[in-house]
């Protein structure tokens, strides 16, 4: 079951405006990589150490792959895609490395995934 709590925000294009009320998902815990190792392990045949290794190196070789300036995309899951935070500059010329403030990853999941987890699927509760 997923939780929800309420939340008033005004609106960001005009500030006077009246604030609104909104729904927001409350984090019930975090998954990490040991307990998914773990799950992975108790739904196959692999045991739980090889389940580790198998994901540390699937990060290890999707951050290489992304250095590359791939998009890295993984079958019924998602693509995976370098993004930067740059500072404006008056000329293109001027458009170089040292202006990027930032690198972030952005996700984007895939269709399958995307559908398999919709309002139809999610039991909702508000706290």
């Amino acid at each position: 079951m997923v939780q929800l709590t309420t939340i008033q925000r005004p609106n960001p294009k005009n500030r006077d405006a009246a604030k609104k009320f909104y729904a927001q998902v409350i984090a019930s815990g975090t998954v990490d990589l040991e307990r998914l190792a773990y799950l992975v392990s108790n739904q196959s045949s692999v045991n739980e150490g090889d389940c580790y290794a198998v994901i540390l190196s699937l990060v290890h070789n999707i951050i290489d792959e992304l250095k590359q300036g791939k998009i890295v995309k993984i079958d019924r899951l998602g693509s995976f895609q370098i993004a930067v935070n740059a500072k404006g500059v008056d000329s293109a010329k001027n458009v170089n490395p040292s202006v990027i403030k930032s690198v972030r990853i952005n996700f984007r999941p895939d269709k399958k995934l995307q559908n398999k987890l919709n309002i139809n699927t999610i039991d909702f509760s508000i706290k």
